[in-house]
């Protein structure tokens, strides 16, 4: 059984390497159809681990009948194979560790863009950082978990947060707050701004730095970080013939909401001075900001 099972592996294995092969000579302009892509072995169905579900890495595992696992999941089943629930022992499937080290695969980001064709040990890695990766919807909180290009994600915070786009590089926006003594956490919904051709989006929220009451306000590029450091922006607030301005660099919205705010790399005014700046009412918070967005040359 367990020969019978380990040369089938292997042989699957092999065809899947040759279609790879022949795969990777292709135009890597032309993305593959959905019957080609049903009619191939499946590098899911060789290669992914039953428990896990993600690609194996070495070291890989197999049971005495030849199904194998990930190394991380061997030791979650309690050396147990979830197959056949025989013992797993410590043997290794080195026939399928040495084919798939042999392999070349495209990008699973081949949808968004990419058209690399990347060694099978080093397709995780390329993918962690792959500039075609998708983007995490830039609403703060954990309850929005869309991913998407940028058009994609603009649409979505369009017709699913309501959000308001506005076309320019100036822009100027009044934030209103009843009763903000209060509030202790609170976020406004982002506004986006078509600049340049690309996307920012601009943030607000009260915070607690400590024990201090905050106010963050901080712009997003919405797009990769390299291309983020080619921009910067300014954003001013004023009243009683006083002004506090910002200037900066947009990060990229691959930053989560909340390292942007833990790394204070934001427009910080503290509580009291934008309750002064909202002409001192401790009843409602009234306060207009101005910004401006430019390229660097």
């Amino acid at each position: 059984m367990f020969w019978s099972s380990f040369w089938t592996c292997v042989g699957q294995l092999l065809k899947l390497k040759r279609w790879v092969d022949v795969s990777g000579k292709r135009n890597q302009n032309v993305t593959t159809t959905n019957s080609e892509r049903r009619n191939s072995p499946g590098v899911h169905e060789l290669l992914e681990c039953p428990v896990c579900m993600d690609l194996m890495h070495t070291p890989i595992h197999q049971c005495p009948n030849g199904h194998t696992l990930c190394s991380n999941c061997k030791l979650r089943v309690h050396n147990r194979c979830p197959t056949c629930r025989y013992d797993l022992g410590n043997i290794r499937c080195l026939a399928l560790e040495k084919v798939a080290e042999s392999l070349e695969l495209p990008c699973r980001y081949q949808i968004f863009g990419c058209h690399d064709i990347v060694p099978y040990y080093s397709k995780l890695e390329h993918e962690k950082n792959c500039q075609f990766r998708p983007f995490n919807c830039p609403c703060a909180g954990p309850e929005c978990h869309v991913i998407g290009d940028i058009r994609y994600l603009v649409m979505h915070l369009m017709n699913d947060h309501k959000v308001d786009v506005h076309d320019g590089c100036t822009f100027n926006h009044i934030y209103i707050q009843s009763n903000p003594q209060e509030v202790e956490n609170a976020t406004w919904m982002p506004m986006i701004f078509n600049c340049f051709g690309r996307q920012f989006c601009l943030h607000f929220e009260a915070f607690y730095l400590g024990m201090m009451p905050v106010y963050m306000v901080f712009l997003l590029f919405m797009g990769n970080e390299t291309e983020a450091k080619k921009f910067k922006y300014n954003i001013e607030v004023g009243s009683n013939g006083r002004k506090l301005i910002w200037q900066g660099v947009p990060m990229s919205i691959r930053d989560s909401h909340i390292k942007v705010r833990d790394s204070q790399d934001v427009f910080i005014i503290q509580r009291e001075l934008a309750h002064f700046f909202s002409g001192g009412d401790r009843q409602q918070l009234n306060l207009d900001l101005d910004g401006r967005i430019w390229k660097e040359q």
